[in-house]
């Protein structure tokens, strides 16, 4: 294996797009084969970045979350076909907005606006599959409100009682939309595990694991550990400190734990857990976080027509979205298989994993709002990781 390429592309990207921090794990049947930073973990460009820097993960949480679903899919505790409101009562009324187009700028509807009253409930699959209607509204009104009210101190089980309040974007079922599923599953496991989702998946994802560098509060001790983050300046390739005007509004309260953006965590962290989903949901140790049955679920495309169509406006060329995951379709558009799957996050992070080779790749950098990380890093990283390895 020689990766001398994926080396200099990593280290050309603070010259090339201004990324100051970037670290890069890839392991195959266990055993990393490739890890290297590049860049500082501070503003001032004086730390170098290290393995004990932590990276808010954002919709990279979205992979962790499908776990223990999946687990508890396993486990007989949860269904798949499940209606949502048989765990969360509030969701057995909804309004869907008349009328919803996704274009720039982006206006949430509001109930305010005309809606009718949904035809189809909301399944624990659709909540994966972002094909329940929901919105991505965390500035909504019910949200601000019940943060105001609660002093900042509401928790998971409460925000999403008000998430249940907001209009639909479409008729569950029917469209593919970016929305608040993952967030809404986390509730769901909590009141199935009878647990905070953060101990459940401390007890049944992290400790198994020997992992301790996951949370979602980078607050205190933790705060001298997180990687300096910056944003795009949009409708340029300009990147500046982040003012937290975007990237805190996923947190919504201090109590409040989003399944779909909120874990912080170092690389080895993360690269722990999608190690073991590459090996069938085996640990290098033999510890079994998921079934071989599950990960193979995992491998498999949901969308289909309109729905297809839909997800193919991310950009994600060659793939479509399987249960809360992107997953390949296309194989002449990627060096990995048909059937490799992940995700990314919104400050950068890249999640590849490949059940079939055994092989994963974690990816982290800490700019938000840079669509070209998505459309060109990300791409470039995953093929010269694949053809340094033989692909």
């Amino acid at each position: 294996m020689n990766f001398d390429k994926l080396t200099h592309y990593i280290d050309s990207l603070e010259k090339e797009y201004g990324i100051h921090a970037a670290d890069c794990k890839i392991t195959k049947d266990h055993q990393m084969v490739y890890r290297h930073m590049a860049g500082y973990a501070d503003y001032d460009n004086k730390v170098p970045l290290s393995e004990n820097n932590l990276f808010r993960l954002f919709s990279a949480t979205k992979v962790i979350t499908m776990t223990a679903v999946l687990q508890l899919v396993e486990r007989g505790k949860l269904f798949l076909y499940d209606e949502v409101r048989q765990y969360l009562p509030e969701f057995d009324r909804l309004l869907v907005a008349d009328s919803f187009e996704f274009k720039f700028p982006l206006t949430w509807p509001v109930r305010e606006d005309k809606c009718h009253l949904a035809n189809n409930s909301i399944r624990i699959i659709d909540l994966m599959t972002m094909t329940a209607g929901l919105s991505y509204d965390t500035d909504a009104r019910e949200l601000m409100e019940i943060k105001r009210s609660s002093n900042n101190q509401a928790t998971t089980r409460e925000v999403v009682a008000r998430i249940a309040k907001l209009p639909l974007t479409y008729e569950p079922r029917t469209r593919w939309g970016y929305g608040l599923g993952h967030d809404v599953l986390a509730a769901v496991i909590e009141v199935v595990s009878g647990m905070k989702f953060s101990d459940y998946l401390n007890k049944n994802i992290f400790a198994p694991l020997g992992i301790k560098d996951f949370g979602f509060s980078w607050k205190g001790e933790a705060a001298e550990r997180v990687c300096a983050l910056y944003m795009g300046v949009f409708g340029t390739d300009d990147i500046v400190p982040d003012d937290g005007v975007r990237s805190d509004t996923f947190k919504i309260t201090d109590n409040y734990e989003s399944g779909g953006a909120g874990l912080v965590g170092t690389v080895d962290a993360y690269s722990t857990v999608i190690d073991a989903l590459c090996n069938g949901g085996l640990s290098a140790d033999g510890t079994r976080i998921l079934g071989s049955e599950m990960i193979e679920l995992l491998t498999r495309e949901y969308t289909q027509g309109r729905m297809r169509e839909d997800f193919q406006m991310t950009g994600k060329k060659g793939y479509g979205y399987g249960l809360g995951v992107r997953v390949l379709t296309d194989k002449v558009a990627s060096r990995t298989p048909v059937g490799e799957f992940g995700w990314d996050g919104a400050a950068g992070a890249y999640v590849v994993v490949d059940p079939f080779n055994h092989i994963s790749i974690f990816y982290a950098q800490h700019v938000m709002g840079f669509p070209r990380a998505y459309s060109e890093i990300h791409p470039t990283i995953r093929d010269l990781a694949y053809e340094a390895m033989g692909f």
